[in-house]
């Protein structure tokens, strides 16, 4: 099994390591602080993300390339957000960004909020159960690392009139050479020198069904296919209830590097 470039939501640069939960996070928010995703606004798919030379860099069609500090000025205020009905704070990245966000989406004002390792993560486990009591996460739904394998991927799309891509699934770790679902099954792996523990699958949403090349909302495929063969066994219902699952979360029990090509191993006592 090889590690090859998975999607934070735009670009990645090849060997970056996965997203840990006090590793820097950028997120989307109205002006009252409630968070903004894709499933509100279906085109922020298109805007392409990469860190360069301590900046964070913003690319969409039509618009000029944006430039701004990963390090913000102490001046910028610090919010106070809201994801999933949980509080967290992010540092406020400036007007200027919020205007190409709010432009590019011709949309209400919005914000983009930076979480910074001096911030308090919220608790995995108070989005789902059965998360430990130290897995935390900054601005991801409920996990820092979600990995899917290609074989998964190829198994859905002969299923699917009109094939779709990884992006449909934004997995920060994609996996070849396994068999399909295969990342269900693990418990402990290790890529490179990070240890991680396998959580619980991902349970799939409308955000599924955005184009990544268009921006548009779909709101059937691939979602309905799914849900024809990936629901959760009866006793499961509590955790996932009707949503289809593809893709498995993981938490990070060693934090370290990992690199496009690293082989994933199976831990074993």
């Amino acid at each position: 099994m090889n590690l090859v470039p998975g999607s934070w939501g735009g670009r990645r640069p090849p060997g970056d390591p996965p997203p840990q939960p006090q590793a820097p996070f950028w997120l989307v928010t109205k002006e009252d602080g409630h968070m903004v995703t894709a499933r509100q606004e279906p085109r922020l798919v298109l805007v392409s993300v990469s860190c360069e030379n301590g900046h964070l860099v913003l690319e969409a069609p039509e618009m000029k390339k944006l430039c701004l500090p990963v390090k913000l000025p102490r001046k910028n205020p610090v919010l106070n957000c809201r994801l999933f009905g949980l509080d967290i704070q992010g540092r406020d990245c400036g007007d200027e960004v919020a205007q190409w966000i709010t432009t590019f989406l011709n949309s209400e004002p919005y914000r983009l909020v930076h979480f910074e390792p001096s911030m308090v993560p919220r608790k995995s486990k108070d989005v789902i159960k059965l998360f430990r009591n130290t897995d935390e996460v900054a601005y991801p739904d409920c996990s820092p690392v979600l990995i899917l394998s290609e074989a998964s991927l190829e198994d859905l799309n002969t299923r699917l009139e009109k094939k779709v891509k990884i992006q449909n699934f934004r997995p920060n770790v994609l996996v070849t050479d396994c068999g399909a679902f295969e990342e269900d099954t693990w418990e402990e792996i290790l890529i490179g020198d990070v240890e991680m523990k396998g959580t619980v699958c991902c349970a799939r949403c409308i955000l599924t069904t955005v184009n990544p090349d268009t921006g548009v909302l779909d709101r059937k495929e691939p979602l309905e296919t799914l849900k024809s063969y990936r629901l959760c066994d009866p006793s499961e219902q509590h955790i996932y209830k009707s949503s289809p699952l593809f893709g498995r979360y993981f938490a990070v029990d060693k934090t370290g590097t990992i690199q496009v090509g690293d082989p994933v191993y199976k831990m074993v006592e």
